[in-house]
């Protein structure tokens, strides 16, 4: 019989909660069809997710180097990595994304079909949603390749956000 070994949940990695971060790219897409305030709104909660995983981590960071010498830097390390790599991957760059596949699909449909405005802003709106699962893991390889290639070099640690 095989024993199975049970990895602990990571409630920001391994749950629902993981969506909150794409919850600018989400608001990115409807930009079109909503007040600005709640574009605003979806990166406060992309914010607040990426803020909590980077705390987390650097809470079981602490609790994993105990009093050992050399705790803080650690967990300093834990806390910037994860942040830094959640701003990047979850909120910049597929926030500019989803921006730029909607105002260019908005451009795009206006100079090329006589759609009336109400169908062309939903029509954006849909193909910036359909956009958001191809964009993730190119996103995510190279955010892991720049930050491989420089602030991790800065604490020698190579060790990626976990």
């Amino acid at each position: 019989m095989e024993e199975k070994t049970t990895k602990p949940v990571d409630i920001y990695r391994d749950t629902w909660v993981r969506f909150l971060g794409y919850a600018n790219e989400v608001g990115e897409a409807f930009r079109a069809l909503v007040p600005v305030s709640f574009v605003w709104g979806s990166y406060a909660v992309a914010t607040a997710y990426v803020t909590a995983d980077a705390f987390d981590k650097g809470k079981k960071a602490a609790v994993a180097h105990g009093d050992n010498p050399g705790k803080s830097g650690r967990v300093a390390v834990a806390v910037v990595d994860t942040f830094v790599w959640q701003a990047l991957a979850s909120v910049i760059i597929p926030g500019f994304t989803i921006n730029r596949v909607c105002a260019a699909s908005l451009y795009m449909m206006g100079r090329s079909t006589k759609w009336p405005l109400p169908v062309r802003k939903w029509m954006t709106t849909a193909i910036g949603l359909s956009t958001i699962p191809f964009i993730i893991t190119p996103i995510d390889r190279s955010v892991d390749f720049l930050l491989d290639a420089s602030l991790r070099k800065v604490y020698q640690e190579g060790e990626k956000h976990k």
